[in-house]
């Protein structure tokens, strides 16, 4: 006896098979993309915090401190971005200025993990007290090229320009 197979419908069911797979991988992508733009911004953030807190003379860190949240405002204010309900996030430390050898930008931040990797992220241990993950950024530099740190005028912007003039 020979039966005829009927294919109609074949399709459908291999996407409605493959489709929620696919869904899935993408927002497995995405959280991953989220948190490199979020750290991406908070470092060149805290790179240009530095810079200018290296020339910053006297009690600057208010300024510097609302410079770098300003640069900080690229980053969408989503939960799932950067937590922003009921008061921002955002913890900026500020370390040193023009008179030290080095200065320090520090910058957390918290964002709520996608739908469906948060119980992930629970398990794994990777998330607050309010079921957030923290990110952090830290950069360091000196306030001196190491050519002038080495100069043997020494460190005063004084002793340069009599050097010049002469």
């Amino acid at each position: 006896m020979n039966l005829i197979r009927d294919e109609r419908g074949q399709g459908s069911v291999e996407a409605a098979v493959v489709l929620p797979v696919l869904f899935l991988a993408m927002l497995m992508l995405l959280q991953p993309g989220i948190v490199l733009y979020d750290r991406l911004v908070m470092g060149g953030a805290a790179a240009e915090g530095c810079r200018l807190l290296a020339t910053a003379s006297g009690d600057m860190g208010g300024s510097c401190e609302a410079f770098i949240r300003h640069r900080l405002a690229a980053v969408p204010q989503h939960d799932c971005f950067h937590v922003h309900g009921g008061g921002c996030s955002w913890e900026i430390e500020l370390s040193g200025d023009e008179m030290v050898q080095t200065v320090t930008v520090r910058i957390g931040n918290e964002l709520r993990p996608l739908p469906l990797l948060d119980a992930g992220a629970r398990l794994l241990g990777l998330t607050n007290g309010r079921g957030n993950l923290e990110i952090e950024e830290s950069v360091t530099m000196p306030t001196q090229p190491s050519w002038v740190a080495s100069s043997e005028l020494g460190l005063a912007p004084s002793s340069w320009i009599g050097a010049w003039a002469s």
